[in-house]
């Protein structure tokens, strides 16, 4: 195995001097041991690398149970970082009871070639190059040189020695070049924290938005920190881990973090107790551990003590590269009844439905009412709002102007909430059809808040909407980095793939989010486009058939009519959507649906009429128009290039 190499293969690159793995230039998070096992596979493509081979090469001979265990783990990691499937591979295959191989081209570049790429020349030839050299410079047998060189006795013995002295020179100089220069253009790592839920020990169950709620506060408080230097894990994925008993060091490798942050609240009166210990994850030793016990009204700056000690403490390990503390922004002066209504709006607004949404619009209003300069409310509630329209909750007439008056009302208070930024590019991509607006308030919150996954989530869907895929799938891995155990992030990285029309990377994707968790709708049903696509039309049917699939009459018979029609099965198609055209108990039938039923069977007349009513109710599935690959039947009609103009999506 080469030390010193690069790999490349699809999104990936691989370097073995330092064992990192990047997609799309972003690092990922990977364990020694399974880039072992890596880097074999990549130095021989194509082929079979057997399971003894793998042992002799990376284990030793008296291993064989931690063997068994350490290569299934190492193969299990590696698929989930490059989002593969053991049973429908596109990277790895299993050879069950024999080996692995390796499915993909590889294109290796050697540490000297890469050198040259960028214009540096190794301090030391190696021997091969030194030996092509000698024989470039040696005449071939039975070929007289023109007035060959002399070069004898004394002088030649002067001209050795001058060589190795320049040679030596050359070397020195440039090892303090190399020297300084890395030392001057290597940042300090960036260190990874996860605070995990924070334990109720008020043994009351209606407290629970209180330790939630401190929890994502106190994500927010250290995430704000200094994020060049220290990221923080998002919500989402700190939550899975409530009630856990996995281990400490099971959980770090789960998320790729070098930090835990716990701890646990008990609320007694008006007094709160708020314990809190920091551990490294590689040794599981406790860096610090505190307990504070203050009144309710001290909470807020408690926080923001807590967030400033534990971050204090991590700095020590990054070569005294100092985290700033943060001056506590408008949005934190704020009285305790007002933050304990807030946190019970962002307790609901989480649970993600129809009644959790309308519960924490409540709970906003009211902590808005009890202190007017509460942005983080407006912003929350402008999330919520938003949401209320993705969701289909809300007509957008009447949830995106509520929408935005929160958000505009929360950064004329506090123009630092990210929140409110991504709820005006939101509103700006999916209301207004305003582009241009829409990326600068993206980058304006990632600006503000770069641990904000949700922000990088919205913006790598933006840019797979405009074409920019290799830009949308790298800042869409920034989202999963962040939020790790998020389906619905890993969800919508499918969809990218999908709209890129990378149909096999999308099923390989979707297929992973449900062998995590075999339940998850939106996962499920997203796998009938792109079965559908690629000719798998058993499959796509086997997918609808699901008990797991909502049982609405109104998305069985669209995913029916796209089915049968990709089949080459009319008659069927048809007879689904007209279904849809009378389905009176299904609910509201929406412009959308009958635009995806029209496109399926061929009615482009009837399509380009919904496409209307779509403009006319602002729908947000008018995003997907320029990439999505369910339009592709209408990009010749001159009337949907006309409406691709309209809202700004030409070409």
């Amino acid at each position: 195995m080469s030390s010193s190499c690069r790999y490349s293969f699809g999104a990936f690159e691989a370097h073995a001097g330092t064992r990192e793995l990047y997609k799309h230039g972003v690092k990922l998070k990977l364990r020694p041991q399974p880039f072992q096992v890596l880097q074999v596979l990549l130095d021989r493509p194509g082929e079979v690398v057997t399971r003894e081979e793998l042992q002799q090469m990376l284990w030793s001979s008296d291993t064989f149970v931690d063997f068994e265990h350490g290569l299934n783990t190492s193969i299990k990691e590696l698929r989930g970082v490059l989002s593969d499937s053991a049973s429908e591979p596109r990277y790895i295959e299993t050879l069950p009871k024999i080996g692995y191989r390796l499915m993909v081209p590889v294109s290796r570049v050697s540490a000297m070639e890469a050198a040259a790429a960028v214009g540096e020349a190794p301090a030391v030839a190696s021997v091969e190059s030194i030996q092509a050299a000698q024989e470039i410079r040696q005449p071939e047998a039975g070929v007289v040189q023109a007035n060959p060189p002399i070069v004898t006795g004394r002088r030649y013995g002067w001209f050795i020695v001058g060589a190795a002295l320049v040679l030596l020179l050359a070397t020195i100089g440039f090892w303090r070049w190399q020297r300084t220069r890395t030392r001057a253009q290597v940042p300090p790592q960036r260190q990874m924290l996860a605070v995990l839920p924070f334990e109720n020990l008020t043994g009351d169950s209606q407290q629970e938005y209180f330790s939630d709620g401190l929890t994502e506060e106190m994500i927010s408080q250290i995430g704000n920190m200094n994020p060049q230097s220290l990221g923080v894990i998002a919500r989402t994925s700190a939550m899975h881990y409530k009630h856990t008993q996995e281990a400490l060091d099971q959980i770090g490798r789960e998320l790729g973090v070098n930090y835990i942050l716990e701890g646990s609240v008990r609320r007694d009166g008006d007094r709160v107790r708020i314990s809190a210990q920091l551990i490294q994850v590689k040794d599981q030793s406790h860096v610090w551990a505190k307990e504070y016990d203050r009144e309710l009204r001290q909470l807020l700056r408690l926080q923001s003590e807590i967030a400033q000690q534990a971050a204090g403490e991590i700095q020590l390990t990054l070569a005294g590269h100092r985290i700033v503390a943060v001056r506590p922004s408008p949005s934190a002066e704020t009285s305790f009844e007002a933050y304990d209504l807030y946190l019970k709006g962002l307790y609901f607004l989480n649970q993600r439905s129809g009644p959790g949404f309308d519960k924490a619009a409540d709970y906003f209003k009211q902590a808005i009412h009890q202190d007017p300069n509460y942005a983080r409310a407006y912003g929350a509630l402008a999330n919520t709002y938003g949401l209320m329209d993705i969701w289909s909750l809300r007509p957008a007439k009447e949830a995106i102007p509520q929408a935005r008056a929160a958000a505009l009302k929360a950064l004329q208070l506090d123009p630092s909430v990210a929140e409110a930024h991504t709820s005006l590019a939101l509103i700006a991509e999916r209301y207004d059809y305003d582009w241009n607006a829409a990326e600068k308030e993206f980058r304006l919150a990632i600006q503000l808040d770069p641990s904000y996954a949700t922000a990088h989530q919205w913006y790598g869907e933006y840019l797979s909407f405009q074409g920019r895929f290799d830009e949308a799938l790298a800042e869409s891995e920034r989202a999963r980095q962040l939020d790790p155990m998020s389906l619905i992030i890993a969800r919508d990285d499918a969809f990218i793939l999908f709209r890129a029309r990378q149909y096999d990377r999308a099923i390989a994707e979707g297929r992973s989010v449900l062998e995590r968790d075999p339940n998850f709708r939106a996962a499920c049903g997203f796998l009938i486009l792109p079965y559908a696509k690629t000719g798998k039309f058993s499959e796509a049917l086997e997918v609808l058939n699901r008990d797991l699939l909502p049982s609405d009459r109104k998305e069985r018979n669209i995913d029916e009519a796209v089915i049968y029609a990709l089949w080459n099965r009319p008659a069927r198609a048809r007879l689904a959507v007209e279904k849809l055209e009378h389905c009176s108990r299904c609910g509201k039938v929406y412009p959308q649906d009958l635009l995806r039923a029209y496109v399926a069977v061929g009615r482009n007349d009837d399509a380009i009429a919904q496409l209307e009513l779509m403009y006319a109710e602002r729908s947000p599935m008018i995003t997907i128009l320029k990439t999505d690959p369910f339009f592709d039947p209408l990009r010749g009609d001159l009337r949907f290039q006309a409406f691709l103009q309209k809202v700004g999506l030409a070409q």
